[in-house]
């Protein structure tokens, strides 16, 4: 998800522009899929062992993200590996300072409440919607170490998580609009479609 909220010094992303002048980045270390990929629409699979080269692949997701200069979340399909990891930076939500997450196989528990808000998506540039989920999360996973994690969380936290999980089971937020809403949007999507899989 973009906008994040924290102070970071990025590293600018250079612009690729697709057609119609649709703007994608071309970020390093790892170069993000955006709309139209196929793999954001494939399921993730487990990571059975928490290695040296998993490690290191959560660092360059992170470093990615910080090179988006607007990103709090990235799933590893994001970046065309089909492995169940995320990672999380939201900086700062309501006075309260949060360390960057890395969850590898994270699954939510349970869910509680409702509640609308905006969302967007780095793979899917310039394009924003009202987006109902649940307003808690209880979510499992595995930390960069190895160890388990257990999160009971509200507010931005809960979204993002919810955003990301979504990507590693091929779900992007515009699947939880209505048909009327993605008909709206219908000309932004295939302009993004159209520069990532040019004709």
């Amino acid at each position: 998800m973009p906008k994040r909220k924290r102070k970071h010094q990025n590293t600018p992303a250079s612009e690729v522009v697709g057609e119609d002048d649709v703007l994608l980045r071309a970020t390093t270390p790892l170069q993000l899929c955006y709309y139209g990929n196929p793999v954001l629409r494939k399921k993730a699979k487990p990571v059975s062992e928490i290695t040296e080269t998993e490690r290191q692949l959560a660092y360059q997701m992170l470093e990615t993200l910080y090179n988006t200069g607007n990103g709090i979340g990235l799933a590893a399909t994001q970046i065309g590996i089909l492995k169940r990891l995320i990672i999380i930076d939201i900086g700062e939500d309501d006075d309260e300072t949060y360390e960057p997450l890395v969850l590898f196989n994270p699954e939510i528990l349970s869910v509680e409440g409702e509640v609308v808000a905006e969302e967007g998506c780095l793979s899917i540039p310039n394009v924003t919607a009202e987006v109902r989920r649940p307003e808690k999360v209880v979510v499992d996973g595995i930390d960069i170490r190895g160890e388990p994690v257990h999160i009971e969380t509200d507010g931005l936290l809960a979204r993002v998580l919810q955003h990301e999980i979504d990507h590693l089971n091929g779900v992007l937020f515009i699947d939880l609009i209505s048909g009327l809403k993605r008909q709206l949007l219908k000309e932004e999507l295939s302009w993004i479609q159209q520069a990532e899989r040019p004709s």
